[in-house]
């Protein structure tokens, strides 16, 4: 029996391929012509379990393995017996270096390694680890290199979206951080006695705790569903509060800070404004156009409103620590027919944010 009848024994579909390939068509010429050392390589790389591939000779003729078959997505149809540069052409730029390398004498180890291929008619971003070794001919001269290759995008793009949440994750510790710290800070500033800092400093955590829990559940949260959730626990009825808007989802940072501003408004309002009877009600609007985004608060029917002889933190709150989120500006104004609050900035389109709360 010819040796190109028995060789590679065994070898799965490749090792198939290989035993009828025309190769007196390349530049490898017959199986039978081949060098021992060639031989010996490809039995033992058919064998193996780990994606292996060859590349022999002056035009570095490819050969490979069942397990290296799937890492060639659609072009592995006409991959077998091709030369190196022809089949990963989109490539070749990238790793012609540790070619070269390997053929000067020196192995190559490259881990996870980014890559755009085009293997299956469209470009994807890949990575590997992969190393590359010089092969030697029956009289001791390179005559090519082999290649043990692992695709690890899967676990790439994992790690990447892993240290994503964990840094986001840091992102809204530190804005919480920096919120809880400033309504601390500021209301026993404010407070004319230690029971109304606690008390006001137990209410404003409890709503800071309650927006953070709304947002972890989502990277953005809807304007309506954040309005409502804060305003929730002050109103007596539905008919109470006049939503109207378009559907814009704020990044998490921004809708902590529009939550803190509309669970303060509506405190106030239950305690003095249009929710302390039983006829006045809010009316809650905003728009988003040509960039800038505008909310307003809206109080109606409530009690004669009287302008506060001081200033306190619920203020500042609103008019400049939540204005901050948006990189914008706060007013609050004591109109006869209600309060109103309206709020001018910008949305932004990272879920993170590193803006200093003042």
């Amino acid at each position: 029996m010819s040796v190109k009848a028995e060789f590679p024994l065994g070898g799965g579909r490749t090792g198939n391929l290989i035993r009828s390939f025309e190769w007196g068509l390349t530049p490898l010429n017959i199986i039978e012509s081949w060098p021992q050392s060639l031989r010996s390589i490809i039995q033992m790389m058919v064998q193996q379990r780990h994606a292996i591939c060859v590349f022999w000779g002056p035009g570095l003729t490819m050969l490979y393995n069942d397990a290296y078959a799937p890492m060639l997505g659609k072009r592995e149809a006409g991959a077998m017996g091709r030369r190196f540069a022809d089949v990963w052409a989109d490539v070749w730029a990238d790793v012609k270096p540790f070619v070269d390398q390997a053929l000067s004498g020196e192995g190559t180890f490259s881990e996870d390694l980014r890559l755009i291929m085009t293997r299956n008619g469209y470009e994807e971003e890949t990575f590997w680890t992969f190393s590359y070794s010089p092969l030697y001919d029956d009289e001791g001269r390179i005559a090519g290199l082999i290649n043990v290759a692992v695709e690890t995008t899967a676990s790439v793009r994992g790690r990447l979206a892993q240290e994503g949440v964990q840094r986001e994750l840091l992102h809204r510790m530190k804005n919480s951080l920096a919120v809880t710290s400033a309504v601390v800070t500021a209301t026993l500033r404010h407070a004319s006695s230690l029971v109304e800092a606690r008390t006001e400093v137990e209410r404003r955590i409890a709503a800071l705790s309650e927006a953070q829990t709304l947002v972890t559940q989502s990277d953005k949260v809807d304007i309506r569903t954040i309005v409502s959730a804060a305003m929730r626990a002050h109103l007596s009825g539905e008919h109470r509060l006049v939503m109207t808007g378009p559907a814009i989802a704020l990044p998490s940072h921004q809708a902590v800070g529009l939550s803190l501003a509309v669970y303060e408004l509506a405190t106030n309002a239950l305690k003095y404004g249009a929710l302390s009877n039983s006829e006045g009600r809010v009316r809650v609007d905003w728009d988003h156009t040509e960039g800038q985004f505008r909310f307003a608060w809206q109080e109606l029917a409530g009690p004669a409103v009287v302008a506060p002889t001081r200033r306190g933190f619920g203020s500042r709150l609103t008019n400049q620590i939540v204005a901050a989120y948006f990189a914008g500006s706060g007013q609050t104004t004591y109109e006869a027919d209600g309060v109103r609050f309206e709020l001018m900035g910008t949305i932004e389109t990272s879920t993170s944010s590193d803006r200093t709360i003042p």
